[in-house]
């Protein structure tokens, strides 16, 4: 099992930025990706970034720019910073954690609401 709380997003004008932690507990050791995926209204749910045990990384080509990824392995904790915000990036943000046995978990999510 494998236990994410997320932290962080919130309301920013456009332009600003936000940053939202994703700590990992439990049988850290099996995950070999985490990633941020978010779901803004009415719409399906899309890859934000992509982290892998390895250290790949692979960002929306959209988001490239704007959004990246980090970690902080001394307690496992992945962090998402978003820069240059924009209204359509309004959406419910998830951290989710893939392990070796094919599993995923999800953290609760974060709101994170630009405003133009």
């Amino acid at each position: 099992q494998v236990q994410l709380v997320e932290s962080g997003g919130g309301l920013v004008q456009a332009g600003g930025s936000l940053r939202s932690s994703c700590p990992a507990s439990g049988s850290i050791r099996d995950i070999n990706a985490m990633r941020w995926v978010r779901r803004a209204p009415g719409k399906q749910r899309e890859l934000v970034t992509h982290l892998t045990r390895g250290g790949l990384t692979n960002n929306a080509d959209s988001l490239r720019s704007r959004f990246t990824i980090s970690t902080d392995n001394t307690n496992y904790t992945r962090y998402l910073q978003m820069n240059s915000l924009k209204p359509e990036d309004t959406a419910v943000y998830y951290c989710t954690a893939e392990n070796d046995y094919e599993q995923n978990y999800w953290g609760q999510g974060t709101q994170v609401t630009v405003s133009s």
